[in-house]
């Protein structure tokens, strides 16, 4: 074929191609109020815990590698839905120099096991400051097993992520709470166009959830289902629409979670109680966002003093800790100054349209700042170091 020709053949297959999502397009923009098959293929990949022959080459395909570092604490991490053995597989290609670790999940309020570990982030209550707080419980393994309450109490935990994303839902569609709405509206600055185009999908979402709640994993009903779901609405709506509804509904989600009623949690003094009760251990994550607990001398086993997303403080919380075990010399057990990943193993597997840029970058038991000669500085003057909180933790866990 000539070259003329060829170009010709290219131009013909491009304009049929860009006719055809035109016509789909305007298919879908007239369907309006209906759920489509579109909808519907989209919905279920948004619940889908499968992972496809990509995710999972992603997961065992790390993009950078440590053969430096031979010492990992990984105490703060969340596999999501990624298999804990593809995530032990990733580890052995970022770390295969490693001599010394301790690796324990720490999924949102539902208890994992790793090894001879297992571990968990539960949300609860502290009510002498009326905040809500997350706490990192690590566990021997056959301890959790038989923690009967436990799991009890992270069962009705696990629910408030679901929970809000129903009250999340409802705030924006539910004229009763038409009110909360409008001020959501009027902090955003966002016209009836908007308000009319999110209010339209949110209520295509509610409609999906209720059509396929029996098959809709548990992990799924989350917040983030929303902001997805709007993500793939680029397909056929102008970038700016979905990006002032986005900033709608992140105004309307902060409302929400501020009228959340914080008693639904168990309250931090009973989660500590229950905790020692069966040997667990106990370290208070992103201390920063939750200054009084650094006041509260709670029964910790340690306060995490650096993560990505919490880096401003890290020496002035090595100081609080320092002074701390100073002056609680009748305690059998210093506090430990632990580092946390925070990666969530999701974020590696996502959709580009999903990620955040600030996640992409974290890997489970890769914490920057232990190497940071100002940091280290300051470590060393508490007497702080990765092997030793390694191996002072893991006896507490296993004594």
């Amino acid at each position: 074929m000539k070259l003329q020709d060829r170009r010709k053949s290219e131009q013909t297959g491009k304009a049929c191609r860009n006719n055809r999502k035109k016509v789909e397009k305007k298919a879908y923009l007239e369907a309006k109020h209906e759920i489509t098959a579109w909808d519907r293929e989209v919905f279920k990949s948004l619940i889908s815990v499968e992972l496809t022959e990509n995710q999972i080459s992603a997961v065992l395909s790390p993009e950078i590698v440590f053969p430096r570092q031979k010492n990992v604490l990984a105490i703060h991490w969340h596999p999501e839905t990624v298999p804990l053995d593809l995530i032990q597989q990733r580890l052995e290609l970022l770390y295969p120099n490693k001599e010394k670790a301790l690796v324990i999940p720490t999924q949102h309020n539902e208890l994992l096991s790793y090894g001879r570990f297992s571990g968990v982030e539960i949300d609860c209550y502290a009510r002498e400051f009326n905040l809500k707080i997350q706490l990192l419980l690590h566990f021997e393994k056959s301890r959790a097993e038989s923690a009967d309450t436990l799991k009890a109490v992270l069962a009705h935990t696990f629910k408030y992520r679901s929970t809000q994303l129903f009250d999340f839902i409802d705030l924006i569609i539910d004229q009763k709470r038409e009110n909360l709405l409008r001020e959501a509206v009027h902090e955003t600055g966002c016209g009836s166009e908007v308000v009319n185009f999110t209010k339209i999908y949110v209520t295509k979402l509610k409609n999906l959830i209720e059509m396929h709640y029996a098959e809709i994993p548990p992990i799924a009903l989350k917040n983030k289902l929303l902001r997805f779901y709007f993500q793939h609405l680029r397909e056929y709506f102008e970038d700016k629409l979905v990006d002032r509804a986005q900033v709608l509904l992140n105004a309307v989600k902060k409302i929400m979670k501020r009228n959340f009623k914080l008693d639904y949690f168990y309250e931090v003094q009973e989660i500590i109680e229950e905790v020692r009760g069966i040997g667990g251990g106990i370290i208070v994550p992103h201390p920063e966002q939750f200054w009084p607990v650094l006041l509260a001398d709670y029964d910790v086993d340690g306060y995490e003093v650096w993560n990505p997303q919490s880096r401003e403080f890290t020496d002035f919380l090595i100081n609080v800790v320092r002074r701390k075990n100073e002056t609680r010399s009748y305690r059998e057990r210093p506090l430990l100054v632990t580092m946390g990943d925070d990666c969530h193993l999701g974020d590696i597997i996502a959709p580009q349209l999903y990620k955040r840029e600030e996640k992409k970058v974290r890997e489970v038991g890769y914490q920057e700042a232990w190497e940071d000669f100002a940091v280290k500085k300051n470590l060393i003057m508490g007497g702080f170091t990765i092997e030793k909180i390694i191996e002072e933790y893991r006896q507490r866990l296993l004594g």
